[in-house]
């Protein structure tokens, strides 16, 4: 069984997960608009994502005999002043989940919930892999500074993602 700390604590991280996913949605509308369909599929993809994570907490709270509650999510950005700034602003984001993450895992760990510190683990490992993802497309965009044939050659590759559920 949960704690009312933890269970709060998930709640709070389920909301931010799907603030998350309404932001690459966002994000996803805005590259479309800018004739990055590509990029825009990236931000898809990352939006399933994104779901998935906050749909991996709402069962583990109830796996646990906790309640899920749900809660508001503020209405996302909508304008960037172009790829580049879209790709900084969700290393930024990835950077602050990634604290809200090492948060919970944190309080998890005080609160001496074992299977919730393992729980967490996951995370905490998704996020390290999430951070190194957008920084190495952060790299590679202001490497060619976010135009031309590289933004292009780019916008080509982004397209190839798809989200697959993990298994585990």
């Amino acid at each position: 069984m949960l704690t009312k700390k933890i269970e709060k604590a998930l709640n709070q991280q389920i909301n931010a997960e799907f603030a998350s996913a309404y932001l690459y949605l966002s994000m996803a509308n805005y590259l479309n608009e800018e004739n990055l369909t590509g990029f825009s599929n990236w931000m898809k993809s990352q939006y399933e994502e994104e779901k998935f994570h906050a749909m991996k907490m709402y069962d583990y709270i109830l796996e646990r005999d906790g309640v899920v509650r749900l809660d508001t999510i503020n209405k996302p950005k909508h304008k960037w002043k172009g790829i580049i700034d879209v790709f900084e602003d969700t290393l930024k984001h990835e950077q602050s989940v990634t604290k809200m993450i090492n948060n919970l895992t944190s309080l998890a760990i005080d609160e001496r919930d074992h299977a919730t510190v393992n729980f967490m683990q996951w995370f905490v490992d998704e996020q390290v892999e999430e951070e190194a993802t957008v920084s190495e497309l952060l790299g590679q965009l202001q490497l060619v500074e976010g135009k031309g044939s590289g933004l292009f050659m780019l916008d080509k590759e982004a397209a190839q993602r798809t989200f697959t559920p993990p298994t585990k």
